[in-house]
Formats: C-alpha cells, structure tokens, sequence
C-alpha cells in the first residue's frame, strides 16, 4: 500500500521547489533590474573649460547598458580640439542594489585627436561599470597649482554599464563595433559613426569629414 505524503511534507516539498526555482531566477532578474535602474550617460564631460567640454563618449546604445557578446569589444568617440589629453578608463565590478564594489581596473589611452578608439573588455565577470574620462590635469601641476583643476575635478566621466544579457539593439551594435573593427588604421566617414550608434546629434558639422579608427592589441 502506497502511502500519500503528510500535508506538511507536501507543503515542505513544494517550499523547497519555490526556493530552488527563486534561486535560479535571481541571477537572471539581476541584470534585467540593472539595465532599468543603471544611472548611466554615455556622453560624458561637462560645459566648462576646453578639455572637459570635449566630447567622449562610449559607444554603447542611447541607455548606456550594453552587452558586448563573446567578441568583447568596446569603442569610445573622441571629439575634436586643439588641447587632446589623455583618457583614463576604468572597470569595476557592479550589482544590483549595491552599487560599484572590488578593484578598479584601469587604462590610460593616449592623447589623440578626433576619431574611434576600439579596444577589448578586460575577462572579468559581468555586470561591469565602465567610466571614460579626459584626464585634463596638465602635465606636471597637481590640483593646488592649477587653478582651473576643479573643471575636471567636477566634470561627469562618460558611464556605462556591460551586462551578459543581449538584447537586439546589443546585438546590432555589437556587429557595428566588428565592422568597425577591420578599418583599424584607416578612417572612417563620420556620418558612418553617427548612424551606426545614434550620435548624429553630437557629431556637429565642424567634425573632420574623416574619422580614424585607432585599435589597441
């Protein structure tokens, strides 16, 4: 004779299946809530002074939350001036509800003019804060002696947020940055940067009509 489980076996039973199906859900809700949440602009810089009034920006969608798939590779668009000054990016991890948290990992890139930079993201596990800034400091002075360092000091990094989970306009995106990828060393229409991630509206017309892609190994 078969025996049927106690009520409070069964409800014990099914308990432990609501918990181990919770589990397994939360690592997936965990970047969906991100990507709704993530304070991020993809434009950085502020309004005042020449170096932090350049235009940087990370070539992510209009949300600045991005999956760069397998290939993991990332860009980010330097305006035109006179003055260019180096960029220091930096990776730290995030989660959901927390904020940043660890180490950050960081990369300078060197002062360039105008045009695309491409370059890998670092193997570390995703979600990741990514922030761009023009490092403005001139060389040689530290904050006290240059009485202009408090425009850089408050001017807001480009940030962004990479995430594993793809949606159709990562995925579109993601093929925009390999394209992009086999003119390293050469130039580029600029009309081609601002359709193929939305900037138009940043790419002003006293742009160079040309625009190099430069690629770190």
């Amino acid at each position: 004779m078969i025996r049927m489980p106690s009520l409070r076996c069964r409800g014990l039973l099914v308990l432990g299946a609501v918990l181990a199906l919770a589990g397994a859900d939360m690592s997936a809700l965990a970047q969906p809530n991100l990507r709704s949440s993530f304070p991020g602009r993809r434009i950085g810089g502020g309004t005042r002074g020449e170096c932090s009034a350049r235009l940087l920006a990370n070539l992510v969608p209009d949300s600045s939350v991005f999956s760069p798939g397998s290939s993991r590779v990332l860009g980010i668009l330097e305006g035109p001036t006179a003055n260019p000054r180096p960029v220091l990016i930096s990776f730290q991890a995030q989660a959901a509800g927390t904020g940043a948290s660890g180490p950050r990992r960081t990369v300078t890139l060197p002062a360039a003019a105008a045009g695309v930079v491409l370059f890998r993201q670092p193997e570390a596990p995703l979600p990741l804060r990514w922030e761009s800034t023009y490092q403005c400091e001139a060389a040689g002075t530290t904050a006290n002696e240059d009485p202009l360092a408090f425009v850089s000091s408050s001017s807001p990094p480009a940030l962004s947020l990479l995430v594993g989970d793809a949606s159709a306009e990562d995925r579109q995106l993601q093929q925009t940055l390999k394209t992009l990828l086999k003119a390293c060393g050469t130039s580029v229409p600029r009309q081609q940067i601002a359709q193929g991630f939305g900037l138009g509206d940043a790419i002003k017309d006293d742009w160079p009509a040309q625009l190099p892609v430069r690629c770190l190994n």
